[in-house]
């Protein structure tokens, strides 16, 4: 007769995400300490983790896939540069995407923005263009989901900077109110007034897709 061995609890499993996360965020303040210790290696490990994630944040701050991915070396030299005063009195990611806000916000604010505008229709958050097959089943449906998708997007890409950077990190990377605050250099209720603003807005605009 087959053993059974008993499940977790949801409780358990809460506990277990919570502990693989926080292990997680250990091991990026102990990699990045490596790097200040001089460890190029640990360095590597950090950029092929978080490249695309920052990217695509910047993507999504800029809407230019050329101008993300020269910002995010932007990101990853400064983060290189800074290694020698890197302490772990923040969260990792808090850190990087500090970094990566202040220099979307910075190049908003020169303008660059005017000249480098390109079209949320054609290109996706990793900078390839979305093909949409033809005559397969399901297509009408896929039709209607991508344009879901695209207001979306530019319904988030309508918002003021601050407000679409607090929203881009709460929902899509999934950082807390303390890591977002850290990141944009505020506090967390100022975060939190950011999110409200932001999401009662989102909610008018696309009411009609309720």
């Amino acid at each position: 007769m087959a053993h059974r061995f008993p499940q977790p609890s949801p409780a358990t499993r809460v506990e277990q995400d919570v502990t693989a996360v926080a292990a997680s965020l250990e091991r990026d303040a102990e990699l990045m300490l490596r790097v200040r210790d001089g460890c190029s290696t640990s360095f590597s490990l950090l950029l092929e983790k978080y490249r695309g994630p920052v990217i695509h944040f910047l993507f999504r701050m800029v809407q230019n896939q050329a101008v993300a991915e020269e910002l995010a070396q932007e990101v990853f030299l400064r983060v290189y540069r800074s290694r020698e005063n890197y302490e772990p009195t923040a969260k990792f990611t808090t850190w990087l995407f500090r970094i990566a806000t202040h220099l979307a916000l910075n190049w908003h604010r020169d303008g660059k923005h005017e000249k480098n505008q390109e079209s949320l229709d054609v290109e996706v958050g990793d900078g390839l263009t979305r093909q949409i097959p033809d005559r397969q089943p399901g297509a009408e449906q896929h039709l209607v989901r991508e344009a879901r998708f695209r207001e979306i997007r530019r319904a988030i890409d309508s918002l003021p900077d601050k407000q679409r950077a607090a929203v881009l990190m709460h929902k899509y990377q999934e950082m807390d109110y303390s890591q977002i605050a850290g990141a944009l250099e505020c506090s967390e209720s100022a975060v939190k007034s950011l999110l409200f603003r932001a999401y009662e807005t989102l909610r008018a605009r696309l009411a009609h897709l309720a």
